[in-house]
C-alpha cells in the first residue's frame, strides 16, 4: 500500500473475482467425484478442454461457482484448505448430507456464522456456509499492517 493524499491507493493486481479453484484428486476416480460433486452436491460437470483431458480429472460447475478437480501424484488431501460454498438452506444441506450418510465437522470457531464442513470422498475439506453469513469475511474489520497467516 502507499500514500495518496493522506489516504492508502491500492497497489494490487486488480484482482476482482475467482474464475474457479481447484482440489486434487487420484488417479482413476472420476466416478467417485462425480457422485459426489454432481450427484450429492449437485454440481453439473463440464468438458475439460481436450489437451487437459489426458491427464484424467474433472470440472464442475454451478451458480458462481467452478471447482476443478485434479489428479496428483502422490496424491494428498485438502484438510485444512479448502473451499466456501454458499448454500441456499444450510439446514437441507445438512439433511441431505446425513441422509447421504455424509459426516458433518461442526464449526467450533466461535464466530457467529452458520456453517459447517464435508469431506469430499478423497478427504478433501469442503465448507458449507448459509446464504445469509455470505460475504462474512468482507464484514471483518480491516486490519492495518502486514497479514497475519493462519497457522
Amino acid at each position: 500500500m502507499t500514500r495518496r493524499n493522506g489516504r492508502r491507493a491500492a497497489t494490487g493486481l486488480g484482482i476482482v473475482g475467482i474464475d474457479h479453484i481447484q482440489l486434487a484428486m487420484p488417479r482413476g476416480e472420476e466416478a467417485l467425484a462425480r457422485l459426489f460433486y454432481a450427484g450429492l452436491l449437485g454440481l453439473t460437470e463440464v468438458a475439460k478442454p481436450r489437451v487437459l483431458g489426458r491427464h484424467g480429472g474433472c470440472w464442475f460447475v454451478g451458480p458462481a461457482v467452478a471447482i476443478h478437480l485434479g489428479v496428483e501424484r502422490p496424491f494428498r488431501p485438502a484438510v485444512k484448505a479448502h473451499p466456501g460454498l454458499i448454500v441456499g438452506d444450510l439446514a437441507k444441506a445438512r439433511a441431505k448430507l446425513a441422509e447421504a450418510g455424509m459426516p458433518i465437522e461442526e464449526d467450533d470457531s466461535g464466530i457467529s456464522v452458520r456453517r459447517c464442513y464435508v469431506r469430499d470422498p478423497f478427504g478433501n475439506r469442503i465448507e458449507l456456509i448459509a446464504a445469509e453469513d455470505r460475504d462474512f469475511s468482507r464484514r471483518r474489520r480491516r486490519r492495518s499492517g502486514p497479514a497475519r497467516t493462519e497457522p
